[in-house]
């Protein structure tokens, strides 16, 4: 049942009193319009609320009556830089003068405390509704469902203000805010609980310790930095006296600018604890039964990421969840501290705080401990044409009014990768080449590995990993250990939980350079290899071979094509798998093995015949083989027009007598067409990405060298010859990437066997296309476009070895071919 905001007052606490003929004078003096001679002056206390002391101010004239609310700093000695309430006043101002969000009117500040002891603000009465209780009793179920749309609604509306234009850029550190919130909690924690105060809980530094080390990426960085409230929950809302709409936010403290999504997580915890006058922390709705028509959760979490246009956190949220327990209890701490004092504002709710915080603390410890805190997917919010979320899990179209606009989440993702290679990868690539041309070009450039460390930190590796196979990868890897956690790291390690889709947007960046998909641990035939794990691995092999490729500790090969018959034909390979009691023995000869001439590859995935007389798609399996095995033998690296792409190299093999154990069989006998076929789906559009960046950065140095050199008296952007064929290049590359993406597309909502026609396409037309446009910017660089003073030639001779890698363009031809002739006999 809501209550009324005038009815959460009683009389001021005897600690709390003050000079009330003091107030009035400055009020008088300083509030426009107020009463000048009023017939009554009364003041009374809020009960609700345990921080800054608030009062409301009731001043009757001639049977009229005003109503003001002042706040205040609480009396006594206080932990620094809190109850700062000139910074309340200060986010009260701005918001007020300058946007819409619904906020008390500020009249005026005080920071003399010679007139009532302490720094005071005063603002207008707001009458309306507040909902101390969350579960909402007494109201109706649709509107329940409404009140708590309005304030994940409101919330976005606090987190959108633009800081700079309305005055509070100097507000707070915009980045690393969790990790300085953690630092000052813990800090006043430690102040709290000293010698002579409450005793310390030394769970309380184990959790400290887990933050500490799980602080996503992210707000290193700033990218979710804004105004934050810092105390965002129901009941610091007022509501319409009789509509469903937020007319005034209330108790901005803690606001500043930092990561906003602590104010999300914190409006959330009612869903997994209870805050309220009993001893102890209670257990939260989820726990207990949601009400009917409160939504649950992740759904009032899709609400408000839907309403901010934020990325669906499904990775972050088990630490901010963490975070805001933590914050939670150093806070009530602290009030439990003032309350042993005589000095806190909350009354009989304070009594029980030193209780509750040691409850926030065990309730954020067993969070942590949950292997999953959120659907993978958020549920599904529709507004008109806009939508969030997904009702289906296979299909996830990204928001915004067309098919193929990436979500908030991917612009993210995409412009800290552009910053990324920007920073990072280009200025390197002249130097990772001159090793590579160097007698050290098998060895890896220690450039390479403090990147990769980099990349992890800022949340930018194994981007390519679906989420239904990091689903498969939990639940296979960590099942039944009692000691393994999943938090954010592991997270982490397994991506950010993208479609094809979502991922292509990604893709095409990295592929703008030839060094950049290794440094984000997105790189053939390591991915590919990495899906068959994910895919069709047992936990044993997971646990040997997936984890520390995903960390980036080792690199693998794809042992598939042979010298001596035409590969592209699968089943032409001879390459012999035969068991012999618990271990299987390989003899054969493979080439083309990408990874294996790298110093740090382990694991080749090899695909021979365990079955010569089976039929003819059963003969075929897939092994596991530590290239280490003896019987093993690189016998040379192959080149592509020259180039060895040293450190990775391109190896042929031989294996004579290779023994390896009969456990390291992917999948079974005679399986090994199903995992190519699955495999090679995502890994074919995965080359296609990256040929959309290759020929990006071609059209880019195409177009500086055409207004940089001149040819004839003009520069040769002048020339009509170029203008009509960068042109056409420019057709070609837009028609290929949007025939990209709808195969990614198609890949995501109809799986691999039904998105075949549109993959096939896609693999023709985009080493095609990105060779033309390649070929192009070499022409226009003259002779430097050959040489290897530019990245145009290295990337030509990628997108050439494209139309043969993972299926000749006749093969895929071929598949185009028959479906069409398919749908003409239909």
């Amino acid at each position: 049942m809501a209550n009324r905001t005038s009815d959460l007052v009683e009389q001021v606490q005897e600690a709390h009193k003050l000079d009330v003929k003091a107030l009035f004078d400055y009020a008088s003096a300083h509030v426009p319009g107020f009463p000048l001679s009023p017939s009554n002056f009364t003041l009374s206390q809020f009960g609700h609320g345990q921080s800054n002391p608030t009062y409301l101010m009731q001043v009757e004239t001639g049977g009229a009556v005003k109503r003001y609310v002042l706040r205040k700093k609480p009396p006594g000695k206080l932990l620094q830089s809190a109850h700062a309430v000139e910074r309340e006043f200060q986010v009260l101002k701005a918001l007020g003068d300058n946007t819409q969000v619904p906020v008390p009117k500020v009249f005026c500040l005080c920071n003399d405390p010679s007139v009532i002891g302490t720094a005071f603000y005063i603002m207008e009465f707001l009458e309306g509704r507040i909902f101390v209780d969350p579960k909402l009793l007494g109201v109706p179920p649709e509107r329940r469902r409404a009140l708590y749309q309005a304030t994940a609604k409101v919330l976005a509306a606090l987190h959108s203000a633009n800081v700079d234009a309305i005055g509070l850029g100097n507000y707070g550190r915009r980045d690393n805010y969790c990790k300085r919130q953690i630092e000052r909690w813990f800090k006043q924690y430690l102040a709290s609980t000293s010698e002579g105060k409450p005793e310390r809980n030394p769970k309380m530094l184990e959790l400290v310790d887990w933050l500490r080390k799980n602080i996503p990426p992210e707000d290193s960085s700033g990218a979710t930095a804004g105004l934050v409230h810092g105390d965002f929950r129901i009941d610091n809302v007022v509501f319409h006296p009789t509509e469903d709409r937020v007319i005034g936010i209330l108790d901005w403290e803690l606001s500043t600018l930092g990561n906003q999504m602590c104010d999300v997580a914190y409006s959330c915890m009612p869903y997994i604890v209870r805050m309220g006058l009993e001893p102890k922390l209670g257990k939260g709705l989820e726990i207990v039964g949601i009400p009917e028509g409160i939504p649950s959760q992740a759904e009032f979490l899709a609400e408000y990421c839907f309403e901010a246009g934020k990325a669906w956190p499904v990775f972050e949220w088990k630490f901010y969840i963490a975070f805001s327990m933590f914050r939670g209890a150093a806070i009530f701490t602290g009030v439990y501290n003032r309350w042993l004092m005589g000095n806190a504002s909350g009354g009989k709710r304070a009594e029980h705080t030193g209780a509750q915080a040691n409850g926030l603390i065990d309730s954020a410890l067993d969070f942590i401990a949950k292997k999953t805190v959120l659907p993978d997917h958020p549920p599904y919010v529709s507004r008109g044409r806009r939508q969030y979320g997904t009702e289906n899990k296979v299909q996830r179209l990204p928001e915004g009014s067309g098919r193929f606009v990436p979500s908030k989440k991917v612009l993210e993702l995409k412009n800290r990768l552009i910053k990324f290679m920007e920073d990072h990868i280009y200025p390197m690539e002249n130097e990772f080449n001159k090793r590579a041309h160097s007698d050290l070009r098998w060895t890896v450039h220690p450039e390479e590995e403090k990147l990769k460390e980099l990349a992890k930190k800022e949340g930018l590796r194994n981007l390519w990993i679906p989420s239904d196979s990091a689903a498969r990868a939990k639940e296979l890897i960590f099942s039944g250990s009692e000691n393994a956690h999943w938090d954010y790291a592991h997270d982490r390690l397994l991506g950010a939980g993208l479609s094809n889709l979502e991922y292509g947007y990604l893709c095409e960046i990295m592929g703008r350079s030839v060094w950049a998909p290794q440094i984000f641990n997105c790189g053939a035939p390591d991915t590919g290899n990495m899906e068959v794990l994910l895919r069709y691995g047992t936990k044993e092999q997971m646990h040997e071979w997936l984890v520390p490729l995903l960390d980036g500790k080792i690199r693998s090969g794809f042992a598939m094509t042979e010298p001596q018959v035409a590969s592209s034909d699968a089943t032409n390979i001879e390459c012999s798998i035969r068991r012999h009691g618990d271990s299987y023995i390989i003899n054969g000869t493979k080439w083309w093995t990408s990874g294996a001439m790298d110093p740090r590859c382990r694991i080749l995935i090899l695909m021979g015949k365990t079955d010569f007389n089976a039929a003819k798609h059963k003969q075929q399996s897939m092994i596991l083989v530590d290239i280490k095995t003896p019987g093993v033998r690189i016998k040379r690296p192959l080149t592509v027009f020259g180039f060895d792409d040293a450190p990775h190299g391109h190896a042929e093999i031989s294996f004579e007598n290779v023994c390896v154990p009969a456990k390291n069989i992917l999948l079974g006998e005679g399986r090994g067409f199903e995992i190519a076929q699955g495999r090679l789906g995502p890994g074919r559009l995965h080359h296609c990405m990256r040929l959309i960046g290759a020929a990006e950065r071609g059209m880019q140095l195409m177009a500086q060298r055409a207004l940089q050199r001149k040819t004839f008296g003009k520069l040769i952007a002048q020339h009509g010859s170029f203008l009509s064929d960068i042109a056409k290049c420019r057709v070609e590359l837009e028609q290929t990437r949007l025939l990209v993406l709808e195969a990614a597309d198609q890949l995501d909502r109809l799986g691999n066997k039904k998105a075949r026609g549109a993959l096939a396409m896609a693999k023709v037309a985009a080493p095609n296309m990105a060779l033309k446009v390649l070929d192009m910017a070499m022409q226009v660089h003259g002779a430097a476009g050959l040489s290897s003073d530019t990245v145009l030639a290295h990337l030509w001779a990628t997108a050439r070895t494209l139309r043969l890698a993972d299926g000749p363009d006749e093969v895929h031809l071929g598949t185009i071919a028959k479906l069409e002739l398919q749908r003409a006999k239909l």
